[in-house]
């Protein structure tokens, strides 16, 4: 009765099957991982992106609007104060404005805000908009371009490609 080793050695045996499949575990794991963190990184880098974009779409909104109600009629002061809610609508005080919304993680001395005031109105005419200081009265149009430089924080992409200028433009006809 001699069964028992040959039993035990049974147990002890692997499969051929499974001797050459040694480390193929930590393999697979390697190339598993490589792909879900480049999609983590991809997805990280997509939703800064959009929160620059919406940033610079209501940044050029809300330029707009302190244009609009800070036309040629508003009594409100030159920005001599330190309230600049309370100052004209000039191209460098819708720059200051405009750069004081940036919220954290971005810079809000790399906005550029570009104001105009294309002397037109809603209609078409151009006669209460071109006289002199009347560019930015009632009923004309005060466009605002703000552009912010977009780097990339991952640098797998080609040099010419880390940083994109990410632009909006707003107008609105200048209520008061």
């Amino acid at each position: 009765m001699n069964k028992g080793p040959r039993t035990l050695c049974l147990y002890l045996a692997r499969p051929p099957a499974t001797r050459n499949e040694r480390g193929s575990t930590l393999v697979e794991f390697a190339l598993v991982i490589m792909v879900v963190l480049t999609l983590m990184m991809g997805i990280m880098e997509f939703s800064r992106f959009l929160y620059t974009f919406h940033f610079v779409s209501d940044a050029a909104r809300e330029g707009t609007r302190y244009s609009s109600v800070r036309g040629n009629t508003f009594v409100g002061t030159v920005c001599s104060t330190t309230r600049p809610y309370a100052c004209d609508a000039t191209a460098a005080n819708v720059q200051t404005y405009v750069q004081s919304l940036a919220p954290p993680g971005i810079v809000g001395n790399s906005i550029t805000v570009t104001t105009t005031w294309p002397g037109a109105t809603p209609s078409g005419s151009t006669a209460p908009c071109t006289s002199p200081n009347a560019s930015n009265s009632v009923g004309c149009y005060v466009q605002v371009l703000v552009s912010y430089p977009y780097k990339f924080m991952f640098p797998f992409l080609p040099s010419g490609l880390t940083t994109w200028t990410v632009t909006s433009t707003s107008e609105v006809v200048i209520s008061q």
